[in-house]
């Protein structure tokens, strides 16, 4: 088996130096030449002395600058008829107003809804009334100004046959006396705010806004309800619209009293260099 191989071997030898010798040949013929370029030694010796050979160029100026943005289109435009443009014509006739539609819900309103009140209800009682004007009523937390009235108020003065007088404390202490801390019963809400509220109220079956201006405690407001009561109390010179009140049955103040006597300084008294009991006076009767 091996005497094959060997002679094999031997073969093969003149084969491969074959080969060698051609592709050498090969490289040979394809090998390009390479061109070097030659330095000027007279100017590697000028740069070396610090001539200077000329201005150079920067190395940037190489890289292109920016490119310019292209042209706008060209606007295409053409002209239009005023006729077809313009609004349409309104009619000649009268335009009608109709109703705004219903908000379509409660927060769509301007003020807040009024609070619900009870099927049975004709009015919430106020218990212990104060009166700070005639016409308004201060009582378990709410503050009322009775409607369809203008209050009179506290420090109101009233000119009548060029006399003044204060006519608003005479018609709170009227108001008053008609309260005489009775429970009221107002139109005000059960449960809410505790603001001014005006409201009417009434004691028992009498309506206590036509109290007032029936005895001409109070103005009726205009366009209200108690404007034909007010007309006849001021035409009658009641309350407000009458003369000053007649003080000449009460009695004048009465006159300062003397002055008190005056107590010792001490219940002994020095009398000869003996202390004796000091004279006390006579106590009154």
């Amino acid at each position: 088996m091996r005497l094959p191989h060997l002679v094999l071997a031997v073969l093969m030898v003149p084969v491969m130096a074959a080969l060698v010798v051609a592709g050498g040949r090969t490289l040979k013929g394809s090998e390009s030449s390479v061109t070097v370029d030659q330095i000027d030694p007279g100017a590697d010796m000028a740069s070396q002395a610090g001539i200077d050979a000329g201005p150079e160029e920067p190395a940037t100026s190489a890289i292109p600058g920016p490119a310019a943005p292209p042209p706008p289109p060209p606007v295409h435009s053409r002209a239009i008829d005023p006729d077809v443009v313009a609004p349409p014509e309104l009619p000649t006739g009268e335009l009608e107003r109709i109703e705004p539609r219903e908000p379509l819900s409660k927060l769509a309103l301007a003020m807040p809804p009024k609070p619900k009140m009870p099927d049975d209800w004709n009015g919430t009682k106020l218990f212990q009334p104060v009166a700070p004007a005639a016409g308004l009523i201060d009582a378990k937390g709410y503050s009322v100004a009775v409607s369809g009235i203008d209050v009179v108020r506290q420090d109101e003065t009233c000119t009548t046959d060029g006399k003044s007088w204060p006519c608003g404390v005479r018609a709170r202490t009227a108001f008053r006396a008609f309260l005489r801390g009775r429970a009221v019963v107002c139109l005000v809400p059960p449960e809410g705010g505790r603001d001014l509220i005006a409201a009417k109220c009434r004691i028992g079956k009498q309506d206590v806004g036509q109290w007032l201006v029936e005895n001409g405690w109070a103005r009726a407001a205009r366009g209200g309800p108690y404007v034909e009561a007010g007309d006849k109390a001021q035409s009658a010179k009641k309350g407000i619209f009458g003369s000053a009140p007649n003080l000449a049955g009460i009695s004048a103040a009465p006159a300062a009293l003397g002055p008190a006597p005056q107590a010792p300084g001490s219940i002994l008294e020095e009398d000869g260099g003996v202390l004796k009991p000091a004279d006390q006076p006579t106590p009154s009767e």
